[in-house]
């Protein structure tokens, strides 16, 4: 399923150990921090193999998260805004990842901009619960995703480089 380089990077994201979500209040800041250490440790990855392609960050109770990422194509930068919440059934479920500026570009998307992601990456998040964390979400869901769809998209024309949209 997935190329040596992913199965490289995954390896490297940390697996997670506490098996709580929002709504178990002292354990969900245990698994928080797991959480954030993880992501950490992925963008620092990335930046190592020259590979940054997001940002993400959460509110206060780290139930609502926010950012950006983006995808390089024929040497132009393509930048989403994406944002997701936390399901109160956490980690069991995995969050649903929306780029909503999208929403309705592509078949493989959901109302509210939401990614599809059911058919190959809420399985391998299932047999994985607890360990699977954000950054294996956004490695294993989003990255894929994007490297599917962003040029799928391009060479329809269902989006245009922001320097290409005014011409």
């Amino acid at each position: 399923m997935a190329d040596d380089a992913t199965r490289k990077a995954v390896s490297e994201i940390p697996l997670l150990k506490t098996n709580s979500g929002p709504r178990d209040k002292e354990l969900w800041v245990q698994r928080l921090r797991e959480e954030y250490l993880a992501l950490i440790k992925y963008v620092e990855n990335n930046k190592a193999a020259d590979n940054d392609w997001f940002r993400l960050e959460s509110n206060k109770e780290g139930t609502r998260w926010f950012g950006k990422c983006w995808y390089i194509h024929d040497l132009l930068k393509y930048e989403f805004d994406i944002e997701f919440d936390i399901p109160v059934t956490y980690p069991a479920t995995a969050p649903e990842v929306a780029i909503p500026e999208l929403d309705g570009k592509t078949a493989k998307m959901y109302r509210g901009g939401k990614i599809c992601l059911t058919d190959h990456f809420k399985p391998l998040w299932a047999r994985n619960v607890p360990k699977f964390g954000l950054a294996h979400l956004i490695a294993l869901g989003l990255g894929p995703w994007l490297a599917v769809e962003v040029p799928d998209l391009i060479s329809k024309g269902l989006i245009t480089h922001r320097e290409q949209q005014g011409s």
